[in-house]
């Protein structure tokens, strides 16, 4: 059933709202609280360095909890954040609440994941995985730049207070209209831990990283990049996260589709624009209708990068499909991160514009770790014959 599958979608636009929504507002968040970009930009990688270093643990530890609460919980914490967060806290006291919920995310997601698969059939369980992933470009197209919109019209706090509402909802959908859904089946940590010996599933989890970390080299700062590099006010800004979104949705769509017939050949497909878009970038220059319709195809080939990243790693470790993922969602955020961190500092030593060349080197990287694992699979293969 794909009621599931929305379900879990629901709950992830809440939480991609609490942890993306604050890319449209850094700016203001550093000139409110008298702090450097950079360090404003801590704000989100010291969220996704908390799910790097505790998400598979999370996850191996609440995998034998009922998962209906399991789910209930994590939403709860999000809410508590846009809550405290809209009060406009002190700078260590803001950076707390946004760590707490991060302890939960990767729980959230393959609770989520493994709710609509249990659901669904072999044969479509990617297309329920796009479903539940849908949850990202969704909250790209509305709740990330409706909160930007009306920070720019109002203040940040707003922002914050929208995150909470979203969260609000997610959590009375899931308490209303989801089952308990007690485990009927407890998997050893030993059998889950086995898939870390894997060398295919290892190099797909160095894949994941890069290719996380060259997208959120420049994403991160999306607001600051189109301010000072290609000279747009926050109003304009809002209307580039919407369009952004917007074609994320498509991409979504689009990349369940394709994965459901070669997970290898549609990972590869969407990070070529890693390569792709910063090239773009530079030459699209100071020309407004130029850095549209690249933004248009950032849009389109970053917003399936966590599904994308998330199926190739399972794909690798079909047999701990909710670890697999969890070390999915760990090495991505530990990729924001990275991406978050040296793009910050690509930024304070030789200015914005430089950071899409990071996206670029980090993509190579990536695609190097893809041919690699084709090369270990064919060779694994002829072992066989």
């Amino acid at each position: 059933m794909k009621k599931y599958a929305y379900i879990g979608a629901l709950g992830f636009l809440a939480i991609i709202t609490t942890e993306f929504g604050i890319i449209g507002i850094l700016p203001q968040l550093a000139d409110y609280y008298r702090i450097s970009i950079d360090e404003a930009g801590y704000l989100l990688g010291a969220f996704a360095l908390v799910i790097a270093l505790t998400g598979p643990f999370m996850t191996l530890f609440s995998s034998r909890f009922e998962r209906k609460s399991v789910m209930l919980l994590a939403i709860s914490i999000f809410l508590l954040t846009g809550i405290v967060s809209s009060f406009a806290p002190p700078f260590w006291l803001l950076m707390l609440v946004r760590i707490l919920p991060a302890f939960l995310q990767p729980v959230y997601i393959a609770t989520a994941l493994s709710v609509a698969i249990a659901h669904g059939n072999k044969q479509n369980e990617n297309e329920m995985m796009s479903i539940v992933f849908s949850g990202v470009a969704l909250a790209m197209v509305t709740t990330v730049p409706f909160s930007t919109y009306v920070a720019s019209y109002l203040s940040w706090e707003y922002s914050f207070m929208v995150q909470a509402v979203i969260s609000f909802v997610a959590l009375v959908v899931i308490y209303v209209l989801l089952p308990s859904m007690p485990i009927k089946e407890k998997k050893s940590y030993g059998s889950q831990l086995k898939i870390l010996t894997k060398p295919k599933f290892i190099v797909s989890t160095a894949t994941n990283f890069f290719m996380i970390s060259a997208w959120f080299s420049t994403y991160s700062y999306f607001a600051d990049y189109l301010n000072k590099a290609k000279d747009m006010d926050s109003t304009m800004i809002s209307y580039m996260l919407f369009v952004f979104g917007m074609i994320g949705i498509l991409a979504n769509w689009s990349a369940g589709k394709m994965l459901n017939r070669d997970v290898k050949f549609t990972t590869a497909f969407f990070l070529s624009g890693t390569i792709l878009v910063p090239i773009l970038l530079n030459f699209s220059g100071g020309n407004t209708l130029a850095t549209i319709f690249v933004i248009i195809l950032w849009g389109f080939l970053y917003s399936p990068s966590f599904l994308n990243a998330s199926t190739y790693m399972i794909s690798s470790a079909p047999e701990a499909m909710e670890f697999a993922n969890s070390l999915a969602t760990s090495f991505g955020n530990l990729g924001i991160t990275v991406g978050t961190t040296i793009g910050g500092w690509i930024i304070v030593n030789k200015g914005v514009a430089y950071t899409p060349w990071l996206t670029l080197v980090f993509g190579a990287l990536a695609y190097f770790m893809v041919l690699f694992r084709g090369y270990l699979e064919k060779k694994e293969a002829k072992k066989y014959v």
